[in-house]
């Protein structure tokens, strides 16, 4: 079933301004305390966040090749710019006037690279690596912010030195100031795991500033003077404040390039291109999974937008501009449609930035700082750990060796020196010689036959890792839309993590042509992990049924069902549905399937991805799909949560669908046909979803998915509650 993409440039702003400048207001309320806290956890002025944000969202839009991503500045570059900071410093007081000018060259290399056609290089390098260099910034963001969030201070420059000296001066910790970062890091950890309505009007920063001006005034923030407690004194007043002028425009500061003859200078522009262009052109593919309407980035083009847009950044005193996951995900989560959100987020920033001035001159830095240590602990997380592990015990050494490299040294060594590693690792479970190692690497050929049926046979071969991933997308893009492809493991002795990510996301965006692929010889293979992208490389071992999977067998076998444990490959009818198209399917398994009144039904688990990156949260929940002959309307049905009492229901524009009032008011009904819904829905079959525990019921059109009451895998009793429930529905429709 294809979808209706929507409209790009005039047109796409004539048609989906309402729902783009909801979404960008959303955006804006999470960019603005980003944007300041970034900044001052790089050593810049508050206003170089502000700068890259609002440029980020009124200039990139007109050059980038993204469709719905937002642009701006990144924690991720929080630690080149502090090491930049340190490298750059010769006690003239003009460093931050050099670092502005090393991201205004850093960006003319991003607008070469990507003239050059050279954004593909990105994809290179290994993505656990990125993610150990990711989560070596959060470790470093929270060695920074932790003295800020607990009012001490250190003069240390090594991470670990930094936190042993939390422990030395545990006892001056600044009680005034600490209440404020606990209630922020309070109001984050709860406003991630709640579900009311009220406290998710606002985003969790938001929040965090709102609650923590008050504390400014009873603590009176606004004159310096000391406070006693506990018999030790504590200093307070508007240092503890963020500092912003009057003016926005007094804060531009432009760059000196007087050090550019220097190596310092050009080790800092080259950790700066690199980080930003690699963590940007990630962040683009994650967001192309994201988008309900499956568009694809022109990377090159986004380069070049990035870029530009970065060298303006610096020359007024800002910071690096890139495509940014975190707040790409709300402005897909609040249904963007278009480019222009991001336009309208930069256009509200600035409208923020010379209104509330002084209410951003009121906001305290330990609120900042609460923000920025729960992005730092999302980075680096025991969840990304654990992620990390279940795609292969080898992916958990090169994570946890790329993040220890780049503690101990700086960004671009643990770069480099995770790639040594994982490359050191691959010889060794290849057990070939190292000259034979890169012989299969370099020499041997992955091949791309047309059949003669019209389709294509993608077949690898020799060493397939993250060294040959240009190599195998020149292939990849020579397969025409809509062709059927089936890619064979066959003569490949080592298939690598990146190469599985490769394919899959050629698969899912293949998709979207209306194309199909298939894979072919893969479960020949042994992997240290069930994880559909871990490394490949012996047969496969059949394996044993888990005592879960042994349940449901015995219950299907009881009822005569059809029970199949092994993960489904071909994924792409899940993502007709609405609830499915920002939520890429990973895998779907421990599928219980039968016939009712000659209607096919099945159940089954089903792992689905959110976010990405620090935003990334992966679920597995057990959904009831029962497809039907005959067309049905197209609907959604979700239970009414406090958000639909306070907020009137014409601004939820979640799907392109009309608000159905003939229904429960415990519910929101939301249909494609209000005449065809009329004709559907009956009495008994409202009363049956009314009583039920049901959450969530959507239709594509010919099939209707159940979910189960919470987004987690159900039990036997769970599975039989499903399969009743579905059998009455099926009794019930017409």
């Amino acid at each position: 079933m294809m979808q209706i993409v929507p409209k790009t440039g005039l047109a796409g702003l004539k048609e989906n301004w309402q729902s783009d400048l909801l979404a960008a207001l959303s955006v804006s309320l999470v960019a603005l305390p980003l944007g300041l806290g970034i900044a001052i956890a790089s050593e810049a002025p508050p206003m170089a966040g502000l700068f890259a944000a609002i440029i980020g969202g009124v200039v990139t839009t007109f050059f980038r090749g993204s469709h719905v991503a937002i642009n701006g500045p990144t924690a991720g570059l929080i630690a080149v710019i502090l090491g930049s900071a340190i490298s750059l410093n010769d006690g003239s007081g003009q460093t931050l006037n050099y670092i502005f000018a090393a991201v205004v060259v850093a960006g003319g290399m991003q607008v070469l690279l990507g003239l050059l056609k050279l954004g593909r290089l990105a994809e290179v390098f290994h993505s656990t690596v990125i993610r150990g260099i990711l989560a070596a910034i959060g470790v470093i963001i929270i060695a920074k912010q932790i003295h800020v969030a607990l009012g001490t201070e250190t003069f240390s420059t090594k991470v670990f030195q930094i936190f042993g000296d939390v422990l030395d001066q545990f006892s001056e910790i600044n009680p005034f100031v600490a209440i404020i970062s606990v209630v922020g890091l309070t109001i984050l950890i709860v406003h991630a795991r709640t579900s009311q309505g009220f406290f998710k009007l606002l985003p969790a920063p938001m929040w965090v500033l709102l609650a923590s001006i008050p504390f400014v005034y009873a603590f009176n923030f606004f004159d310096t003077h000391v406070v006693s407690f506990l018999g030790k004194e504590h200093y307070l007043g508007p240092h503890l404040l963020v500092s912003v002028p009057n003016n926005p425009l007094n804060a531009i500061a432009f760059p000196n390039f007087s050090r550019i003859g220097d190596w310092p200078f050009w080790t800092s522009v080259i950790s700066i291109t690199m980080i930003a262009s690699i963590e940007s052109l990630a962040a683009c593919k994650a967001i192309d999974k994201l988008d309900p309407y499956k568009r694809k980035t022109d990377l090159n083009k986004d380069l070049v937008g990035v870029g530009l847009s970065t060298m303006l950044s610096g020359l007024i005193g800002g910071l690096p501009i890139i495509t940014v996951i975190v707040r790409s995900t709300v402005n897909i989560q609040n249904h963007a449609k278009t480019k222009w959100s991001n336009f309208y987020h930069g256009s509200f920033l600035l409208v923020f930035v010379f209104i509330l001035s002084p209410v951003i001159q009121k906001i305290p830095l330990a609120a900042l700082a609460a923000l920025l240590v729960f992005i730092g602990f999302r980075l680096a997380s025991p969840k990304v750990f654990r992620l990390v592990y279940e795609q292969g015990f080898e992916q958990l050494v090169f994570f946890i060796s790329t993040l220890t490299i780049t503690l101990l040294t700086n960004l671009l060594v643990g770069v480099f020196g995770g790639l040594v590693v994982v490359l050191i690792a691959h010889i060794f479970i290849a057990k070939v010689s190292i000259p034979q190692f890169f012989r299969l690497i370099f020499k041997s050929k992955f091949t791309l036959e047309k059949q003669g049926d019209g389709s294509w046979e993608l077949t690898l071969d020799g060493i397939a890792n993250f060294l040959t991933t240009i190599r195998l997308t020149n292939l990849l893009e020579k397969i025409p839309n809509g062709a059927q492809v089936n890619i064979n493991a066959g003569r490949a002795r080592l298939i690598d993590l990146s190469i599985m990510e490769h394919l899959y996301d050629f698969q899912r965006l293949h998709l979207g042509t209306e194309g199909k692929v298939t894979f072919s010889g893969f479960g020949n293979y042994f992997s240290t992990s069930k994880n559909k992208l871990a490394l490949k490389l012996l047969k496969d071992p059949e394996n044993e049924l888990t005592p879960r999977q042994l349940r449901l067998k015995a219950m299907a076998i009881e009822n005569n069902y059809a029970f199949q444990p092994e993960p489904k490959e071909n994924l792409d009818y899940l993502e007709t549905f609405y609830f499915f198209r920002s939520r890429p399917v990973d895998a779907k398994y421990n599928r219980i399937s039968g016939k009712t009144r000659d209607l096919e039904w099945e159940i089954s688990d089903v792992q689905f991805e959110v976010g990405a990156f620090e935003s990334y949260q992966e679920f597995t929940t057990t959904i009831d799909l029962i497809k039907f002959p005959d067309d049905i309307p197209r609907f959604t049905i979700e239970r009414k949560d406090l958000m639909d009492k306070l907020i009137d229901p014409s601004l939820r524009k979640d799907i392109d669908f009309l608000r159905y009032e003939n229904f429960s008011k415990k519910f929101v009904v939301k249909v494609e046909d209000t005449d065809a819904m009329d004709k559907f829905m009956n009495p008994a079959l409202e009363r049956l979803i009314e009583a039920s525990s049901i959450q969530h019921l959507e239709s594509n059109g010919e099939s209707i998915i159940i979910f189960n009451d919470e987004l987690k895998k159900a039990k036997r009793r769970e599975f039989e509650q499903l399969i009743a429930f579905s059998q009455k529905l099926m009794q019930l429709i017409k």
